[in-house]
């Protein structure tokens, strides 16, 4: 704020361009919704890491691809993102209304860890 350890702005991305991505093996998504809620339905291909034990340093390795963080609105992404900036970790990109939109959208659906 006012300038002083200024962080960069998230990257949001909206559902559709996150199932390009995804359709094109260019997109890892990590959910940071709790395992409960995880478990209750999440993005296919989706790693669980919530946000109560987030570290970026247990990202998993993108291997090149866009890593993209979701939650179920926005808000703990959000969250995320900044540990991420905060640790020096470049992941700034986070789904556009969480998988609640992806829902919205009807788009495919996992369920399970």
């Amino acid at each position: 704020m006012f300038g002083f350890g200024k962080q960069a702005a998230a990257r949001e991305i909206g559902v559709s361009d996150l199932k390009r991505l995804l359709e094109n093996d260019a997109a890892m998504v990590v959910d940071v919704r709790e395992p409960d809620e995880f478990a209750a339905g999440h993005i296919p291909g989706a790693a669980n890491l919530p946000l109560s034990r987030f570290d970026p340093d247990l990202l998993p390795e993108a291997n090149g691809k866009l890593l993209v963080l979701n939650c179920a609105a926005g808000r703990r992404s959000a969250m995320a993102l900044a540990q991420c900036a905060k640790a020096g970790v470049p992941v700034d990109t986070h789904l556009n209304g969480g998988f609640s939109a992806w829902q919205r959208a009807k788009l495919p659906i996992a369920f399970g860890r």
